[in-house]
């Protein structure tokens, strides 16, 4: 065989290689496509959201939903370098066990966002007066929300936050007529405050159980995901039954889940770009290892959904 002809082997050769190589990493691309769109696309796990009992959120308040094209069209705020870091900023006082707590939370903020969380050191509450209140029901101290937002957390808004999460151990109000509030956050500030007190028992002056804090943790990993969700531009759901549901009470949060449905994972994941079957799968793990039963069994049908439909069609 002639040189020119082992030099055309060669380039052929190279040639076959090359589209091997491409083929294969092709594949993984492909199959996470085809699980991005099942994801986002079956409802089937995800029940349409009833109609509001009197009290219920939307039974108040009547809002018109999100469709996936219009939380495009708002063009909302993007983790973009250097603004990539959701920062959790504790305010007041933390035990030890809700310095568990809290790091627990941030893990699941780091798996629900697929972002880095960086947790940084306890801030004092303020001590003005127009800054807090007795509660006229419970008779238990609260915190105004809109001073923590505007006066605590945005003027120390760290330069590679994309979001800056001040969060409590003390109750909130967002104002003088309102009884209490769960979290409020600023989109235009980048910042956020959620209470977690209403979820403990000692607030309920309830004895502390395994159970409640298998429950606590539910409802901190809940309030935490949701109201984040919303600096991510994401309004409430009003077609699923759905982690971005509004909320009037516990119990009315309490019925709702701690996963996106179908059109909200969406927009989060557009938003964002992280791989769903990995994030699901990330989710599962953490719901296992943390006594959370009914949302990892709930996890482990829709990955094994997923991966199902992610392989290629014979």
């Amino acid at each position: 065989m002639s040189t020119r002809h082992f030099l055309l082997a060669g380039i052929l050769l190279l040639l076959a290689l090359l589209l091997s190589f491409a083929y294969a990493a092709s594949a993984p691309d492909a199959a996470s496509r085809r699980a991005l769109a099942f994801a986002t696309s079956d409802d089937s796990d995800f029940p349409k959201l009833p109609a509001p009992r009197p009290s219920d959120w939307l039974a108040v308040h009547k809002e018109p939903g999100q469709t996936f094209e219009q939380y495009v069209a708002s063009k909302p705020l993007r983790p973009v370098k250097p603004r990539t870091v959701l920062v959790i900023q504790p305010l007041g006082s933390f035990d030890k066990d809700r310095k568990d707590l809290l790091d627990k939370a941030s893990q699941f903020a780091r798996i629900f966002f697929q972002l880095e969380v960086r947790t940084e050191k306890q801030l004092s509450l303020p001590a003005e007066k127009a800054a807090s209140r007795i509660n006229p029901f419970t008779h238990k101290p609260q915190y105004l929300s809109t001073h923590l937002l505007y006066k605590v957390l945005a003027p120390r808004l760290p330069k590679d936050a994309f979001a800056d999460l001040g969060v409590t151990m003390s109750d909130l109000y967002p104002e003088e007529s309102w009884n209490y509030v769960f979290g409020q956050a600023s989109l235009t500030e980048r910042v956020g405050v959620y209470s977690f007190i209403r979820y403990t028992p000692e607030f309920w002056d309830l004895p502390r159980t395994p159970e409640s804090d298998v429950l606590l943790l539910r409802r901190t990993c809940k309030v935490m995901s949701h109201e984040t969700g919303h600096m991510f531009g994401i309004a409430h759901c009003t077609a699923y039954s759905c982690n971005m549901n509004g909320s009037n009470s516990l119990p009315e949060s309490d019925r709702q889940p701690l996963f996106l449905c179908p059109v909200c994972l969406k927009k989060l994941q557009w938003n964002i770009g992280f791989d769903v079957l990995k994030r699901y799968t990330e989710m599962h793990d953490f719901c296992a290892a943390n006594g959370l039963k009914p949302e990892a069994d709930w996890l482990a049908n829709r990955i094994a959904k997923i991966k199902a439909a992610s392989e290629p069609a014979h």
